[in-house]
């Protein structure tokens, strides 16, 4: 049975949409809304779902608005713009690199956002906007790092790896390092932060991750063609007219930058950089980098884990980082066992 279509646009544009893929992607997407829902309705003041839908549509009553537009939805917000954003930062990195792990929390993205943080933190005492230009800034300067040390004519699979290894082993130290030299009142804030957590979030976090977004995904899927080839190889790329280091390097920055983002707005959550995109290709079945659906299932992913750390735990709730730590870690012992038994490692 086919599941592939080729689908010719008014303007002469010719597209391949496969099927599965498509109805995938849609699901998890109603997943992810349908999860939002809920998480708004969650809290002291429980909202029934019907209602937050009508709060959302301009018709709720003045509290439940208040409740809803002022005091949950940006925290919905920005766990599904981080989510997405980490998903499609996963998907990239793990495709460029062509092996399952290489993924921002393997590679030490997240730690050297982490770094910048702490160091606004701990040297600087500075404000939440200030730590989320120091991540920003760490994220991007450990990309670089990694990019520049992994080029030998180029940057390829098992040597990016193996040097995100190296440069997150040497900037989580630096991490220990800044927490041993802050005073109690200092680590205590980084170590809140560096948890991983959807809590205080407001709509001063929602709009800049929103206004990157909206500039790189785009970026990102009109390069995704050539993301597909390079799966096949340099050579064969370069062959078929792929210019794969202007390629590798404007979707290496776009994870970059997306994952640097999404560690501003929220902590350095875990995990769903490396499980959602194996969770959407196992989904999907299809062998491409399952951009869209890993976007949707990162999302879908980090929304509910957020339920979870509000509701699984009574009275106490936890950080969502330590939700997807736990779940991730559970995820990447299987992932290593399902690897070794296949012989790749």
């Amino acid at each position: 049975m086919k599941t592939n279509r080729a689908v010719r646009t008014p303007g002469g544009l010719s597209l391949r949409v496969d099927a599965r893929t498509l109805v995938v992607g849609t699901l998890l997407l109603l997943v992810a809304l349908t999860a939002s829902v809920v998480l708004i309705g969650t809290g002291d003041f429980p909202i029934p779902a019907a209602d937050v839908v009508r709060t959302l549509l301009g018709e709720g009553d003045p509290g439940q608005e208040f409740i809803v537009t002022e005091l949950r939805l940006p925290r919905v917000l920005v766990g599904l713009l981080v989510g997405a954003s980490l998903g499609l930062a996963g998907a990239l990195f793990q495709s460029i690199s062509r092996n399952p792990l290489g993924s921002p929390d393997v590679l030490g993205l997240g730690q050297g956002a982490t770094a910048g943080a702490l160091v606004v933190i701990v040297l600087f005492s500075g404000t939440a906007n200030q730590v989320a230009l120091g991540a920003l800034v760490g994220g991007l300067a450990t990309g670089f790092a990694i990019y520049v040390l992994a080029w030998k004519r180029g940057v390829h699979g098992y040597r990016l790896v193996l040097v995100g290894i190296g440069v997150s082993a040497i900037v989580t130290a630096v991490n220990g390092y800044l927490l041993t030299k802050s005073d109690i009142i200092d680590a205590a804030r980084a170590v809140v932060w560096m948890t991983g957590s959807l809590d205080g979030r407001d709509w001063d976090q929602v709009w800049p991750l929103l206004a990157l977004c909206a500039l790189l995904v785009p970026l990102v899927l009109a390069n995704s063609r050539g993301l597909r080839m390079m799966e096949m190889g340099d050579d064969v790329s370069y062959a078929l007219g792929v210019r794969v280091e202007r390629v590798r390097l404007v979707l290496m920055l776009s994870a970059v930058l997306l994952t640097a983002s999404a560690t501003a707005a929220s902590g350095p959550v875990g995990f769903i950089a490396l499980t959602a995109p194996q969770l959407a290709r196992r989904l999907t079945r299809s062998p491409g980098p399952n951009l869209v659906p890993s976007m949707c299932m990162g999302a879908a992913l980090l929304v509910s884990s957020d339920w979870i750390s509000q509701r699984a735990f009574g009275a106490g709730q936890l950080p969502v980082g330590v939700v997807t730590g736990v779940l991730g870690g559970v995820y990447l012992l299987w992932l290593l066992v399902t690897e070794r038994r296949a012989g790749r490692i």
